[in-house]
């Protein structure tokens, strides 16, 4: 894990209510679809086994297929989101020494400042960011 995929955390957050909304916004034009005639094709179920032309009531094809389609693309971006959300908070809440996790949890997951973590944990500002760094360092150092 770095600091780059820990900072997207709130934007993430951010994503996921725009995401919400717009999804949302989509059902309910989906809901509202104009409802068109349409004409099939089947045969009489007697013999000589005609051919009939049944009128139909059905959704306006094209408008309901391209909004299924952005549901679609709407639903994949939720999901990705959703593992990269869970992936970072399991990191954080996987982390063996509380001070550290209480940092990462304050500074990433809450978005407070280094100063403010400062101050909440008793620490100097610059001996926050080191630790976070150090961290993170050695974390990759180990898996490497």
């Amino acid at each position: 894990m770095d600091k780059k995929t820990l900072k997207q955390y709130r934007a993430l957050l951010r994503e996921q209510e725009l995401n919400n909304k717009a999804i949302d916004r989509l059902y309910d034009r989906l809901d509202n679809v104009p409802v068109v005639a349409g004409k099939v094709v089947g045969s009489s179920c007697n013999f000589p086994y005609t051919e009939v032309r049944t009128t139909v009531q059905m959704d306006e094809p094209v408008e309901s297929d391209e909004i299924k389609r952005r549901l679609k693309i709407r639903e994949a971006r939720q999901e990705k989101i959703r593992e990269a959300v869970l992936e970072i908070e399991e990191f954080i809440a996987g982390l063996p020494d509380s001070e550290i996790r209480q940092v990462f949890e304050m500074v990433y997951i809450d978005g407070m400042k280094m100063s403010e973590v400062a101050d909440a944990v008793h620490l100097d500002k610059s001996r926050i960011s080191r630790k976070i760094s150090d961290f993170i360092k050695n974390a990759t150092n180990a898996t490497k």
